[in-house]
């Protein structure tokens, strides 16, 4: 059982392996967390973990659902072919942009079974002509270098289809430290609210609603896992917690930012995948306010998630998207408040307490 909480266990959590594809090492700390104060713990075919805290209800004919979903998976890169001189060509998995690439550094999970550390490399400045200096190089004429002398040692090591993700520090940094930067705090933040927010809700007198707490696979390349795991538990509720990326430190005018840090988590009313309804929109933000928890409107309709996924399973479900403001996301510095952090885990908790409230008041729409 694990006795990391909030901060620590997000760091813990974002240091973890877990490219799309490959989430087994994060789904094992996640279960380790967690055992001992779920009710119910399960893993299903597809990867996901899924967890629920049984309410008063449960096994009768009022049982009511509420669900929370995080991914575990990280944006990364997928291992396709061995060059002659031993380094790798590879194709990313997620949105990725290349131009944060090249000479970053990387961990390969070798066939071997062990952890590779490696850099990504590119055409040397000095054999670039013309233009090239100022163009950044698409992927495929990048490679990621493990060191190997040739194709026959990379071989002993690396195989096609084995995985890769950014190599980075957990690092506080700003005003107070309140800076968080580290690879793959999308989706990384929203695991580690979930997980604090279970084991405080399992020491609390129960309601009525059973509470679901899922972590899924495949977000980052539109294959949620998600879907399967809202499927099996049909809830009535759901909410996704994210990372959404924010751009608030770029100097554009305020209309045309999507959240600011430090002042609580983004609240969708839609994005490219879904159109929230409108009671659940507000039932989220009004919890914020009577609970006095920092939240903040999207202002900005961009991006997507598994809320589109959860939504059109059944007979549909009621959902919305609380997601943590991230600058630089989809790179090896992900950078989030920590004050967020905090804010997000106490509007989980409000609304998991809140459950049978909600549902019931969104049942009689």
């Amino acid at each position: 059982m694990s006795e990391l909480y909030g901060i620590e266990l997000l760091r813990h959590l974002s240091l973890a392996f877990g490219p799309t594809g490959c989430e087994g090492d994060v789904a094992d700390i996640i279960e380790e967390t967690i055992s001992g104060f779920a009710d119910e713990i399960s893993r299903d075919r597809k990867g996901n973990v899924t967890a629920v805290l049984y309410g008063k209800n449960h096994g009768t004919e009022s049982e009511r659902r509420f669900m929370f979903s995080a991914h575990m998976d990280e944006v990364g890169f997928m291992i396709t072919d061995i060059n002659g001189d031993g380094t790798l060509k590879f194709t990313n998995l997620g949105g990725i942009v290349p131009s944060v690439l090249p000479a970053r550094r990387v961990t390969v999970k070798g066939s071997c079974g062990e952890y590779i550390p490696a850099v990504i490399g590119s055409k040397p400045i000095h054999l670039q002509e013309g233009g090239e200096r100022s163009k950044a190089d698409g992927i495929s004429s990048l490679y990621i270098d493990i060191g190997a002398k040739d194709k026959e040692d990379a071989q002993k090591y690396v195989s096609r289809g084995d995985f890769a993700t950014f190599s980075s520090d957990f690092v506080r940094f700003g005003h107070e430290e309140k800076q968080i930067k580290c690879k793959a705090l999308d989706d990384r933040f929203g695991c580690a609210v979930e997980c604090d927010a279970l084991r405080t809700l399992s020491r609390e007198e129960r309601g009525g609603a059973d509470i679901i707490f899922a972590f899924t696979v495949s977000e980052e390349i539109g294959k949620s896992g998600a879907k399967t795991a809202a499927y099996r538990v049909n809830p009535q509720v759901a909410v996704v917690l994210e990372a959404t990326a924010v751009a608030d430190n770029m100097g554009l005018p305020e209309t045309s930012r999507v959240a600011e840090q430090g002042k609580g988590p983004a609240v969708s009313f839609m994005d490219k995948g879904t159109v929230y309804g409108r009671d659940m929109y507000k039932a989220v933000m009004e919890t914020a306010d009577v609970h006095g928890i920092p939240a903040q409107p999207k202002r900005f309709v961009s991006g997507g998630n598994d809320a589109a996924h959860i939504q059109r399973i059944r007979g549909g479900v009621h959902v919305a998207a609380v997601s943590a403001p991230a600058r630089y996301i989809h790179t090896a510095v992900d950078t989030i408040n920590a004050d967020d952090y905090e804010s997000t885990v106490s509007l989980a908790l409000a609304l998991a307490r809140d459950a049978d409230l909600i549902i019931g008041r969104l049942s009689e729409q």
